[in-house]
């Protein structure tokens, strides 16, 4: 095949895994969730086999469908960004990243205040939204920079646009991610601009990601390191320190990621386009928004014909997720989920794959259909949905 698109729908998780028990998602399930919303509507989606993978006949499952389709466990020890796109890429995380349920240590706290020049406020888990309402008063007052954290491994930074330009916040962010290594080697430091009055604060889309490197070798590796393209939508470069991507499309919501995926359609590149859509998780899971979270779906359900109308015979599509973020439950973190996984190609059989062992089966399908060389942990399941 000469192109491979990859579309990582962010959080959309379909059942507790086996052992959810060990992160404290028993029962969690982000699609049945948001199918109990009245704007839930995946045609599209169910006629190329949503429904048809296991435990998700409620959906409705049609008797027939178009794609290959398997139901993917995450073998990696995370339910994070950055675990779960390794993963899908080949990189096996055996243990967790970091994380500070109680706020960063004071050594920590006391040299991000020596390398940056500025204080740090907050430095406490916290609810992205809600920070900038309790702590942007003092940020706008003081020039001091919001820090916080939530159940994942992430150090956050908040700042007003007219306090600290977002360029000087991104340049924060990287002294940050310097320090951060060893025990405290978060998985992301990400920049949060925010703008707006006091009473009236609203987080900006100039959201950027400042990632570790993977661990392990990639398929993103592999595929540049053969010479060919690898292109990135949204924020797939910052989760990969930019590593292996030859090019980079920037998109800060779902419209611009679907619209840039869309747009690449038409160039002709031989290799992997790779898009994250974030608004799932980012706008919806973590707000406990279900009816937003099922219109956000819908929007990629209605917007799937016109991308697989741009598909030639060489071409093949996977749509998946990297973790789950049940918007139905209490919490607002990540969850411990099963993930979809659907590959629609015109060589591509229809086939039930069942559930497969671990996220890294992609990569290793990827490499297969690309002629790559790669190895993986991961089984590819090239030959068995190829015509």
């Amino acid at each position: 095949m000469k192109r491979v698109f990859i579309i990582v729908l962010d959080s959309v998780g379909v059942g507790e895994a086996p052992d959810a028990a060990k992160f404290g998602d028993v029962g969690a399930h982000t699609m049945r969730s948001i199918s109990r919303s009245p704007y839930f509507k995946i045609d599209n989606l169910r006629r190329a086999g949503l429904a048809n993978i296991d435990g998700l006949d409620f959906l409705g499952a049609p008797k027939t469908h178009t794609a290959a389709v398997a139901k993917m466990r995450e073998a990696s020890a995370g339910k994070d960004t950055t675990i779960g796109h390794w993963e899908i890429a080949g990189v096996y995380s055996p243990n967790p990243m970091p994380t500070f349920p109680n706020g960063f240590p004071d050594e920590v706290i006391e040299e991000f205040e020596k390398v940056t020049g500025r204080r740090a406020l907050c430095n406490k888990p916290y609810s992205g939204t809600e920070v900038i309402k309790d702590y942007g008063d003092e940020h706008v007052r003081t020039g001091a920079l919001i820090v916080y954290t939530s159940a994942d491994s992430v150090f956050q930074i908040a700042a007003h646009e007219d306090v600290v330009p977002t360029d000087e916040l991104y340049d924060i962010c990287r002294k940050a991610r310097e320090m951060l290594t060893g025990k405290y080697a978060v998985g992301r430091v990400i920049a949060r601009p925010f703008t707006g009055e006091s009473g009236n604060y609203t987080r900006t889309g100039n959201r950027r990601d400042f990632s570790l490197e993977p661990t392990g070798r990639t398929v993103l590796d592999a595929i540049s390191g053969a010479g060919l393209d690898v292109i990135s939508v949204g924020k797939i470069s910052d989760i990969f320190a930019a590593r292996g991507v030859t090019r980079a499309v920037a998109s800060h919501n779902n419209g611009e990621g679907m619209a840039a995926t869309l747009s690449l359609a038409d160039e002709d590149f031989h290799g992997l386009c790779f898009t994250n859509l974030v608004d799932f998780d980012m706008l919806y899971g973590h707000r406990n928004d279900v009816d937003g979270y099922a219109k956000a779906l819908a929007a990629f359900d209605a917007w799937l014909p016109e991308f697989t109308s741009k598909m030639k015979d060489d071409d093949a599509l996977i749509i998946t997720a990297d973790h789950g973020c049940d918007p139905g439950d209490e919490a607002t973190d990540h969850t411990r989920e099963y993930t979809p996984m659907m590959l629609i190609g015109k060589n591509i059989k229809p086939v039930n794959l069942g559930v497969r062992s671990s996220f890294a089966d992609i990569a290793g399908t990827v490499s297969d259909m690309l002629g790559v060389k790669y190895e993986t942990f991961g089984k590819s399941f090239f030959n068995e949905v190829i015509k």
